[in-house]
């Protein structure tokens, strides 16, 4: 399928990165909030962050207060979550918040939802998860947020208030094919995990489209894919500075877990040839380069695709390397430029 990149739209998901050098988790916020910055005066349609718990280099975990705070200092960007980990939350907790948001921040606000904790096993049963519960929980769940959400019914005696009527858009988001298919019966639209888990990205796509039932929610199917992206003025600049997001999944593949490293010329130092396989087996999905470089390979990977959005995460230790990322990057697709940044 013949694809532009200048007719697809571009968005961002933030993990809230904690750096080498942090006091506190507020700095990671405030780099947040002006990479956010950023990416709207770049054209971003959307600005997600992701739900995580007890990982040293993600402070993301209180995950609506952090879209607040982000949806305080912009203006337009739409800024959401990729995303709420539901099995972690009573869904009308989760439609209380996202409704208070929506009324905060009319139109401006996503929810995405994700079925796994987020986080180790240790971690989910202290966020009082049933591990043992039935597979048809996640379904269940995702269909009573949406009623939550969606029109006043007198009959029901539990209403989200605020989020009744609020209508805040659903996304289901994967990285395997349950959420594709449940994405397909309900008519949402579908986000697949490409960045970490590529493995089933074009079986889940494919599920999704041949079992989509268009719905009051979305009429035709809507695919975004999340991938690495770490641009800079040259190839050679921006393998330099991929080295930081090689660090931190290196941390995660032998359970030391770090803040984001600066980058480093020793990275073959670093790791065992088997571990370097593994880190670029989880980075199968990454593009790192120049516009030149970008533009090739995403044209490529949008057209063997299908998809309707590219979402990109971007591991990038120094603010202006990553603010530069965000702009080359954006300068590749369809954008919404705003005139100054606030």
């Amino acid at each position: 399928m013949k694809k532009n990149l200048k007719a697809i739209p571009v968005s961002f998901l933030d993990l809230a990165n904690l750096i080498q050098g942090d006091q506190s988790a507020g700095d990671a916020f405030k780099r947040s909030l002006t990479f956010a910055q950023h990416a709207e005066s770049f054209g971003y349609k959307r600005y997600w962050f992701a739900e995580h718990h007890n990982m040293e280099s993600i402070a993301s975990a209180a995950t609506a207060l952090l879209i607040g705070y982000v949806a305080q200092g912009t203006s337009t960007i739409r800024v959401g979550s990729g995303g709420i980990m539901l099995p972690n939350h009573a869904p009308l907790i989760i439609a209380e918040q996202f409704g208070t948001l929506e009324s905060l921040y009319p139109g401006r606000i996503d929810l995405g939802l994700g079925r796994a904790p987020g986080t180790d096993q240790a971690t989910a049963f202290a966020l009082r998860r049933n591990l043992n519960g039935d597979v048809d929980a996640f379904p269940n769940d995702v269909i009573e947020l949406l009623q939550y959400l969606g029109p006043a019914d007198k009959q029901e005696k539990v209403r989200a208030i605020p989020g009744v009527g609020t209508n805040v858009p659903v996304w289901l988001l994967g990285s395997s094919t349950f959420s594709a298919q449940l994405a397909a019966r309900l008519g949402l639209p579908f986000a697949f995990a490409s960045h970490f888990a590529p493995a089933q990205l074009f079986p889940a796509l494919q599920i999704y489209h041949s079992s989509f039932k268009p719905s009051s929610f979305l009429k035709e199917p809507y695919t975004m894919a999340c991938v690495n992206v770490i641009a800079a003025n040259t190839d050679k600049d921006a393998q330099y500075i991929a080295t930081s997001a090689y660090q931190l999944v290196l941390g995660l593949i032998r359970n030391n877990r770090k803040p984001l490293a600066p980058p480093t010329d020793n990275m073959e130092q670093l790791w065992s040839p088997d571990e370097r396989a593994a880190v670029n087996q989880m980075f199968y999905y990454s593009f790192v380069g120049s516009t030149n470089t970008l533009a090739t390979e995403l044209t490529s990977f949008a057209e063997n695709t299908g998809v309707n959005e590219i979402m990109v995460t971007t591991h990038v230790f120094d603010v202006n390397a990553k603010i530069r990322s965000l702009e080359l990057t954006a300068s590749l697709f369809k954008t919404n430029k705003v005139e100054s940044l606030r």
